[in-house]
């Protein structure tokens, strides 16, 4: 005869007891959800690890440090047992049944009552696998398939349609410093649920082919500016979008209050009466000189690491970086768009007290198939950055650190 499957269910334990017998490894594993359920925990055993110890004595479980005894089931809605204690085990399950408590069982999964699914969570949605022939039941094969199913949702890959009304809006999206896969999980995820995407160059452009035909990507380079500067004009396009109840991502590069004008957005957006979400990204600042080997901190080279802007030469009576304090830091310096004000950005830092011999390295489109590594010194960085024809998008790093990684020299 055919063994029955499981009946799947969500049991709702906030508030109701739950008795785990045996502190090891598996309660360790199972405990933590447990308490996110908001159950009236109870741990009997005569020894824990030292992270269950930990969450009895931060008040999360109540801990009865001694075997397991007749009597302990009583009052439980449901029940662990996972102790190296056949016997006990089997005492417990007995029970268990006697009660009508639902007992989940470590050693013996054909002798439990109720199996534990294999669950991962997603904005909202828990999703649980259980196998449901017994006869080929593989704890891994399962774990499988529910990781691929939460980080299809995680990552936008695999796509439920909202049946509810959704709230139009604006998602200020970090797309990362080039690489798609350097976009975090929820950018990617608001990217799969846009209606309407308003990209700059500097994200993540092949993101942008994944997005299925109903999707309207405009490149905010070729916003027809009229009478309006760039900016606003990139603001009234996300107003008008949102307006229209559309769901709206600005896809920036790397992170979106690092030199990316998000807060202009955000203000924007919030004098219309548009709501705004703010997606973090990962900021080229670090990611692109960490994928070039360099280290923006090292124990012993740098404490430190200034990020400062280079779009505006320290000659330019609209420069806000304080340039002779910089070029006496010892830490190191971390230079956006300045490629071609190099030049004089190296001159400054010179001029106040910065040595000449400091490494600078010039890595451009960090991250991408593209990328590349010029090295200099404070010294012949202007001429090297010429002969070498570097480009923007380029990222600067000067300082000890640049000598550290595998392509420097110390």
């Amino acid at each position: 005869m055919a063994e029955h499957p499981a009946y799947p269910v969500g049991l709702r334990l906030a508030g109701r007891r739950v008795v785990v017998l045996g502190g090891g490894q598996v309660a360790q594993r199972r405990l933590p959800a447990l308490v996110a359920a908001g159950a009236d925990i109870r741990l009997v055993s005569p020894e824990a690890t030292p992270s269950v110890e930990a969450m009895a004595d931060a008040g999360e479980i109540t801990w009865e440090q001694r075997p397991y005894a007749e009597g302990d089931l009583a009052d439980a809605w449901y029940a662990l047992i996972a102790t190296s204690d056949t016997a006990a085990n089997d005492a417990a399950s007995a029970e268990g049944e006697r009660h009508r408590v639902w007992c989940v069982r470590s050693d013996d999964a054909d002798r439990a009552t109720a199996w534990t699914p294999a669950t991962g969570h997603s904005e909202g949605v828990t999703v649980a696998v259980l196998t449901t022939d017994a006869r080929h039941r593989d704890p891994r094969h399962t774990a499988a398939i529910r990781d691929a199913v939460v980080e299809g949702l995680r990552d936008g890959t695999l796509v439920a349609p909202h049946r509810r009304t959704r709230t139009p809006g604006v998602a200020l999206v970090g797309g990362g410093p080039g690489d798609p896969d350097l976009i975090t999980v929820r950018g990617r995820r608001l990217l799969a649920e846009a209606d309407v995407v308003i990209a700059d160059r500097l994200g993540p452009r092949d993101l942008l082919a994944e997005l299925p035909p109903h999707v309207e990507v405009i490149d905010a380079a070729k916003i027809p500016y009229g009478r309006f500067m760039a900016q606003e004009a990139i603001n009234n396009a996300l107003i008008e979008h949102a307006k229209q109840g559309k769901a709206v991502v600005r896809l920036k590069g790397g992170d979106p209050f690092v030199f990316g004008r998000g807060m202009e957005e955000a203000q924007a957006l919030a004098e219309a009466g548009i709501a705004c979400t703010v997606v973090p990204g990962i900021s080229s600042t670090i990611s692109v000189p960490g994928a070039a080997g360099i280290p923006v901190t090292h124990r012993g080279v740098a404490h430190e690491f200034t990020v400062v802007s280079g779009h505006v030469a320290p000659d330019d009576e609209r420069s806000l970086v304080d340039w002779p304090s910089l070029a006496k830091l010892t830490g190191t310096l971390v230079i956006l768009m300045g490629v071609d004000k190099i030049g004089k950005i190296a001159g400054a830092l010179i001029a106040h007290g910065k040595s000449p011999d400091t490494p600078v390295a010039l890595v451009q489109e960090g991250t991408t198939a593209a990328q590349r590594r010029v090295d200099a010194t404070l010294a012949t960085v202007a001429e090297v950055a010429v002969a070498e024809e570097v480009r923007p998008p380029a990222v600067i790093v000067v300082g000890a650190v640049v000598a550290v990684g595998p392509h420097g020299t110390a």
